[in-house]
């Protein structure tokens, strides 16, 4: 038996070992629907460079055909940045049930922001709480004290951009020190022993046949048999060296070539082709737009489904003596991204708002123009939202209404700050006071409604302050060269109920 051939039976034993569940029992359901069900791979889950890395995968009920081979299964390796609330898709993987059909690592990587109520919300929450509360441990032989995950410093996305790439992290890298990069999936060591003895037990197998004369190793199909029944004399690359080369870029990721920007491919086809991305992005016009969200991914069901969907044309409120929103908003320091949808500023910690006896922290406030909401069929200019979560993990929003007139002070503070790139952040050294983007007057309208973005969770208790607030003309043509429009559609009231402060 040649060389080669002792080689390929080496790599078809190597293939089968490598390809085997890492723990069978690590799988994590965090979403289970008709079409498909999301886990998360808790053995997976480790403290990286910047951030915390898991594997998870989308298990479909049916095949999806590709051009390198029908799959069910899509995994991906994110990279969790915590603090910020965001995720990196490093490297995604195609199977079908447990066999490795493909991978790709990620070219045009983005740190996307975990919508709020979404699935990738929740993946990142057991990613970062489950190693919250394991101690990462020092690979270093001098004992120091393990360090906490939360007691790493996270360092800013602005940080590891790609020069010239506009929207991909950095390769990581570190000045001669390795133990902090993004570890990576755990593959099990081969048994070189076995493989020897494998090998050597093929060898003599193949020696002679029942005449005593040498044979040909017929070449591998998928189904392991040869085609037709027929010896396959041709050479070509064994398909467990592929199956190897493969995982080894599963592993470690393949070289780093440049590619062209692919074009844009028509929305129908990722919705038939979930690989077309585990993160499907959205927008608010075209074939991604307000019309189609619900057919971008299942758990964007309730974008045309749900029944209390926000915004809404505010009109024929019940006056009632409602109870004064309580606001406790501080100086503070602040992160502004544009993240592809609007401009939005993740708060710092400590701001926070009481009402109807709960309290919500400040998470973050974002701005859409024109409005999204409407008063008696009137749109304003712009509109800013103040997104608060409480202890309960439920939402309370505060729109502040904006109209053409004065400069305002803080919103020009953020212009001044504006990222250059979208997805990059920024972290100014000023801080900013959040209380400023309240009117003196604090009366309101209230209602329950949704998020206005993917995925459209309902459950959110509005709060529209009625006196608007001024901002220049300029800004709003500022504004508006970034994000023509980004407002969401009115959404049917469906009998709400609206009340308001008489």
């Amino acid at each position: 038996m040649s060389t080669k051939r002792i080689a390929h039976s080496a790599c078809a034993i190597a293939a089968l070992i490598l390809a085997g569940p890492l723990a069978a029992n690590s799988w994590r359901t965090v979403h289970a629907g008709n079409s498909e069900t999301v886990e998360i791979d808790s053995a997976s889950i480790a403290q990286g460079f910047d951030g915390i890395t898991a594997w998870s995968r989308v298990r479909l009920d049916r095949q999806v055909a590709d051009g390198g081979g029908n799959y069910d299964t899509i995994r991906a390796q994110n990279l969790y940045h915590c603090g910020q609330r965001r995720f990196t898709t490093l490297r995604r993987a195609f199977f079908l049930g447990e066999r490795l059909v493909r991978e790709e690592d990620v070219a045009r990587r983005r740190a996307n922001p975990a919508q709020v109520g979404s699935l990738d919300e929740r993946l990142l929450n057991v990613a970062c709480q489950r190693r919250e509360a394991e101690p990462v441990v020092s690979d270093s032989a001098d004992s120091k004290p393990a360090a906490t995950a939360v007691d790493r410093p996270v360092a800013m996305h602005a940080d590891m951009r790609m020069a010239g790439a506009g929207d991909g992290p950095k390769v990581f890298a570190v000045a001669d020190s390795t133990a902090d990069k993004p570890k990576l999936i755990q593959l099990p060591q081969i048994d070189k022993a076995a493989l020897g003895q494998a090998a050597a037990a093929q060898e003599a197998a193949v020696r002679a046949d029942s005449h005593g004369k040498p044979v040909s190793a017929p070449s591998v199909t998928t189904a392991g048999k040869p085609r037709g029944g027929k010896v396959e004399t041709r050479e070509t690359e064994a398909l467990s060296e592929k199956r190897i080369r493969e995982l080894h870029y599963a592993n470690s990721g393949p070289p780093r070539t440049a590619r062209k920007k692919p074009p844009a491919a028509p929305v129908v086809h990722e919705a038939e082709n979930p690989a077309a991305s585990m993160h499907t992005h959205w927008s608010y016009e075209g074939e991604t737009g307000p019309a189609h969200w619900a057919r971008l991914r299942p758990d964007y069901a309730a974008c045309a489904s749900g029944k209390r969907q926000s915004p809404i044309d505010i009109r024929d409120g019940i006056r009632v003596n409602l109870e004064n929103i309580r606001f406790d908003y501080k100086p503070m320091q602040f992160r502004i991204v544009d993240n592809g949808h609007t401009v939005q500023v993740n708060a710092g910690e400590g701001s926070s708002l009481s009402v109807m006896g709960k309290r919500y922290a400040l998470q973050q406030f974002h701005f859409h123009r024109p409005s999204e909401e409407r008063v008696n069929g009137r749109m304003y200019d712009m509109s800013v939202h103040l997104v608060h979560r409480n202890d309960e993990g439920q939402l309370a929003v505060v729109a502040v209404l904006l109209e053409k007139g004065a400069e305002h002070p803080l919103i020009q503070t953020l212009l001044n700050n504006l990222p250059l790139e979208q997805d990059s952040e920024m972290a100014p050294e000023e801080s900013i006071d959040p209380s400023r983007l309240l009117p003196e007057n604090r009366a309101y309208w209230t209602y329950m409604g949704s998020l206005t973005t993917p995925p459209c969770t309902e459950g959110v208790l509005w709060m529209v302050l009625k006196q608007p607030l001024q901002v220049a003309s300029e800004q709003v043509t500022i504004f508006s060269r970034v994000f023509r429009n980004n407002s969401r559609p009115i959404q049917p009231p469906n009998g709400r109920l609206v009340k308001e402060t008489r």
